[in-house]
């Protein structure tokens, strides 16, 4: 059985008897849903509601299929980065879900769009500095002083070098998914995780009628 047909069974698996499905691309974006939930009191859980990291946004057909109208028939909603829209409208209509592939089609279908990506959202909206006391929180302040000394990260933004740290270990990013959306204090949260929260509890509240 290869890696994805091992995920998509547990996606299966964990799915039975849920009353809705989340799709994002890694564990990364599924933590950072997770504690948005959190961050509104919110146990995804016990409502029902299954984030399915799918590895890759290239297998969102894969996954839109088992889940979906084709499969086990639940609603799903998502997150995707702008690079992906034409991945994931492809994906939908693979699985029998029809929208217009634009930022406005796919979020009347509950798929949420994020400028760049999820964790680029997630900076802008902290800000660097209270990043950077975040790194150096997590003990990681040297290593990413040395990050930066490296030639090709030298003449970067220091947004785009915190951006790439984050991403260079996967643990790492699965980590900091969690902790950028605990460190947004009093800050607004970016608006396609507020937007799929919003929608969940729409879907939720409909499928208790």
């Amino acid at each position: 059985m290869s890696g994805l047909e091992e995920d998509l069974a547990a996606a299966r698996a964990q799915a039975q008897g849920a009353s809705s499905v989340v799709l994002v691309e890694g564990h990364s974006d599924r933590e950072a849903v997770l504690a948005m939930a959190d961050r509104h009191g919110r146990d995804l859980a016990a409502e029902g509601v299954v984030v399915a990291a799918m590895g890759g946004v290239t297998n969102t057909g894969h996954f839109a299929e088992a889940l979906g109208p084709h499969g086990l028939g639940l609603p799903l909603s998502g997150l995707y980065d702008a690079a992906e829209r034409g991945d994931v409208h492809r994906g939908l209509l693979q699985a029998g879900l029809a929208g217009k592939c634009s930022r406005t089609g796919l979020a009347a279908r509950g798929f949420h769009e994020c400028d760049a990506d999820l964790e680029d959202e997630l900076i802008r909206a902290v800000g660097t500095q209270r990043l950077l006391e975040l790194v150096q929180a997590e003990g990681e302040g040297r290593g990413f002083a040395t990050f930066r000394r490296q030639p090709a990260q030298r003449d970067r933004p220091l947004h785009a070098c915190l951006h790439r740290f984050i991403g260079t270990r996967s643990g790492r990013k699965i980590r900091y998914g969690r902790l950028l959306v605990e460190a947004l204090g009093p800050n607004p949260a970016p608006e396609p995780l507020e937007a799929l929260l919003h929608g969940l509890g729409t879907r939720v509240r409909n499928a208790d009628v």
